[in-house]
């Protein structure tokens, strides 16, 4: 298969290992990153990571993500609550979209229990901590398989 997947990280995500390890874990990105792409590699996907504090740099990313890759995944941290940019980006795409976040959000601040980019990806994972974005990478396989079984 060896479909290109992409994962993008939003603000603050940089920190992780740093960050409240209570509710992050102790995990830095890099880390995550080499997890992700390993399982990847195991289950015949290409897995390509990006991480920005800027919003614009984000949409940029995801719009032209359109012609280059067969999934998204995406942890956009706090945009999640705040950006409609990233939620129109978003819904443009015509692939399969996963949104991820570490911690359940519903068991946060109550301005995280809604997150603008939800009802535009396929599936949302939270409260997994970075396990989720394993989820995340077979759950976007799945998609992608029954996508191309239909065809």
């Amino acid at each position: 298969m060896n479909e290109k997947i992409i994962i993008i990280n939003g603000p603050n995500l940089n920190l992780l290992g740093k960050r409240d390890k209570k509710v992050y874990g102790s995990e830095t990105l890099k880390d995550i990153e080499e997890k992700c792409k390993l399982y990847a590699k195991k289950i015949g996907l290409n897995i390509f990571f990006k991480q920005s504090n800027i919003e614009g740099e984000i949409i940029e990313v995801i719009q032209n993500s359109r012609n280059i890759y067969s999934g998204l995944i995406i942890n956009a941290g706090a945009y999640s609550h705040t950006s409609v940019g990233i939620h129109d980006a978003l819904e443009i795409l015509k692939i399969p979209i996963v949104e991820v976040h570490i911690s359940n959000i519903y068991k946060r601040e109550e301005f995280r229990h809604k997150s603008l980019i939800s009802h535009v990806a396929d599936s949302v994972i939270c409260g997994f901590g970075t396990e989720g974005y394993l989820f995340a990478i077979q759950g976007i396989k799945n998609i992608i398989n029954k996508k191309n079984e239909d065809k």
